[in-house]
């Protein structure tokens, strides 16, 4: 009886421990995923842009006479010159012989962008006008000197003669009657404000304003030179309105 009870109690024993295995779970340890630093992005080089320097010596000629054009160029592929140049190498010179005063442009072309450069060749008559009489030239540079000869000056940004430009043009025709002999240059300039290609345009119109109405006033073209000089001869050294407004002028010089 006793063996039969233990043989009972043995397999119970063993029953439950099947059963309470048969109830553990088996625990999976998983990893937190890791993030991975996506791969660096290499920007591209950008081109360096052009750059470009163009100048003209003398910038001043008499017709028919040469000069000479220069320019100088980094990190272009392709270099254009306007006014019958046309494309040239990244530096070097050319001698010309515009017949009227000449604002010439270079256009420099490369994969960093594009840039331009300009520079201005002032051409004034050189027909020979027979024996000047030193005593006039003398007269008219001392009027001058003495102020008797004054400037015209001009409102911002404009070439147009006030009533009081026009009273001075008529001053000073009287002397430039009364000495025939000399040849008068009219000078057109401007403040500082605008560009360079800019002011020497409005300051050959200036030039020719004053001019224009001198030959209305009776002096004889072949007398009158008009040239200008853009911002490149300030009057007054100053950066503020008064210097500017003494700057915007057309002014006289005997040649």
């Amino acid at each position: 009886m006793k063996r039969r009870f233990l043989g009972v109690l043995i397999v119970l024993v063993c029953s439950l421990a099947i059963i309470s295995g048969c109830k553990k779970k088996t625990q999976v340890t998983t990893r937190p995923p890791v993030d991975r630093p996506a791969p660096a992005e290499t920007a591209p080089t950008a081109a360096p842009a052009p750059t470009l320097d163009l100048s003209a010596t003398p910038t001043s000629i008499k017709r028919g006479a040469s000069t000479m054009l220069k320019w100088s160029s980094t990190d272009a592929d392709s270099i254009i010159i306007d006014s019958g140049v046309g494309n040239v190498g990244p530096e070097g010179s050319v001698s010309i012989s515009p017949l009227e005063s000449t604002t010439y442009t270079a256009t420099a072309s490369g994969a960093g962008g594009e840039i331009k450069a300009s520079t201005r060749v002032t051409v004034v008559r050189g027909e020979d006008r027979g024996k000047i009489s030193q005593t006039d030239v003398q007269a008219l540079q001392q009027a001058i000197e003495e102020g008797k000869i004054r400037p015209v000056f001009f409102g911002y940004d404009s070439a147009e003669l006030s009533a009081e430009a026009r009273q001075i043009l008529e001053e000073n025709s009287r002397w430039f009657r009364q000495y025939q002999g000399a040849t008068i240059a009219v000078e057109g300039h401007c403040d500082e404000r605008g560009t360079e290609e800019y002011n020497l345009a409005l300051g050959d119109r200036r030039a020719q304003a004053a001019t224009t109405y001198l030959i209305q006033l009776g002096i004889g073209s072949d007398r009158l030179e008009s040239i200008s000089y853009g911002e490149e001869q300030p009057f007054d050294p100053g950066h503020n309105e008064a210097a500017w407004a003494n700057n915007r002028r057309a002014q006289f010089v005997v040649e």
